[in-house]
């Protein structure tokens, strides 16, 4: 019996995080013949994490352009992999998430009627305009696909509410797989200004906002806010903020941050090097996705700088609070994690909900499965 092509696509950094250990399990399966393709919608950044898991995709679409916008990307992403199926036509395409070429890709691949499989499925904030435009995105993958890979109970829940039944399957989710490669104890960064860090005696408090919602003043409400918690906690805490490589992003950070001497302005860092450092830090204040599941499984308490989440799982949990876009609920948040022992052991010790390090074992026993190359149906993820 031939071997079962399953090709993987995806093109930003947090995509690339969660879909190559997939892609590393997919290659030991012999049942499969395993592709990539890549469309390097974030190019720089995408080639950090695929030279970390030694990853040489068989295509790259090279789409990235300066200031590119969401219709630039749609159209390339579709035009490229429209090449690519009629070249080296697989049996299912696996996409991620929420991105443009998430939903590019499931959109190519049902003009070419070929199964889709959407990876971290079910998330759901029921707003189409936050985030955005990843909600539409991964609503829209969901009527594409015929496999659905959830983290948890909760996203299947989600799918069954808008009717997707079959084909959904709980996996937990993939990046805590990817932790369990990059974490390492005796960690040396590629740059000084980390390695001198004196996580010992100061908070180390790690930072990330690049999301379009936040564009405008939500994100200066949120610099503003990170600038009040330098100046207040001067002696106290070391901010680190990989600035996104956005011009928008990079203007305000730069405007409200420089000169501060607690605050590291350090370019995007490399899949390892943020989850090593994740693990050194204190606290997380976030607008990531990616982020909200990453830090819990380090014990990392988590505000999330939004108006919501689709990920209530680690808010029910208590590992991650909601603190908005408002400077002052910002600040007073962060306060309480800095200044109460008590408050912040709740959020340390609260149980991550995400995974147990196996999504990715499961994900392709559910393909081989759904594919008739085995009699043996997936385990289900239930959490912990």
């Amino acid at each position: 019996m031939d071997k079962l092509r399953v090709m993987t696509i995806f093109g930003t950094r947090p995509e690339a995080i969660k879909m190559a250990p997939l892609v590393r399990e997919l290659e030991r399966r012999p049942e499969v013949e395993s592709l990539c393709c890549v469309t390097a919608q974030h190019r720089q950044m995408l080639d950090g994490v695929l030279g970390i898991f030694r990853l040489t995709p068989q295509y790259d679409l090279d789409i990235m352009e300066p200031r590119q916008s969401l219709s630039t990307i749609t159209s390339k992403c579709l035009l490229g992999l429209e090449k690519v199926f009629q070249r080296d036509r697989p049996d299912l395409v696996l996409v991620h998430g929420d991105t443009s070429t998430t939903f590019a890709g499931a959109l190519a691949a049902f003009y070419q009627q070929i199964a889709v499989g959407h990876v971290e499925a079910g998330l759901r904030t029921w707003d189409k305009y936050s985030p955005f435009p990843e909600e539409m995105n991964r609503s829209m993958v969901s009527r594409l696909a015929d496999l659905h890979f959830c983290p948890t109970e909760a996203n299947r829940r989600n799918l069954a509410a808008e009717g997707i039944t079959k084909g959904v399957y709980v996996t937990g989710n993939t990046v805590i797989d990817a932790l369990n490669t990059t974490v390492r104890k005796e960690f040396s960064f590629t740059t000084d200004e980390l390695n001198r860090l004196d996580c010992s005696s100061k908070k180390l408090l790690l930072i990330t906002c690049h999301r379009r919602e936040n564009y405008g003043e939500p994100m200066e409400q949120i610099m503003s806010a990170l600038r009040q918690l330098a100046e207040t906690y001067r002696d106290q805490v070391e901010l680190v903020y990989p600035v996104h490589l956005s011009p928008v992003v990079q203007e305000a950070a730069h405007r409200h941050l420089d000169g501060l001497p607690n605050v590291h302005l350090v370019a995007p860092l490399p899949a390892d090097e943020m989850h090593n450092l994740m693990e050194r830090s204190y606290l997380v204040l976030t607008d990531s996705g990616g982020l909200q599941e990453e830090a819990p499984a380090l014990g990392k308490p988590v505000l999330v700088l939004r108006r919501e989440t689709e990920r209530p799982e680690a808010v029910e949990a208590g590992t991650v609070r909601i603190a908005g876009t408002r400077r002052e609920d910002i600040v007073a948040m962060a306060a309480e994690l800095l200044e109460s022992p008590a408050a912040y052991e709740t959020m340390a010790r609260a149980v991550n909900p995400y995974g147990d390090g196996r999504a990715c074992e499961r994900i392709a026993d559910a393909i081989l499965y759904h594919f008739g190359r085995s009699d043996r149906p997936p385990e289900t993820f239930a959490g912990r």
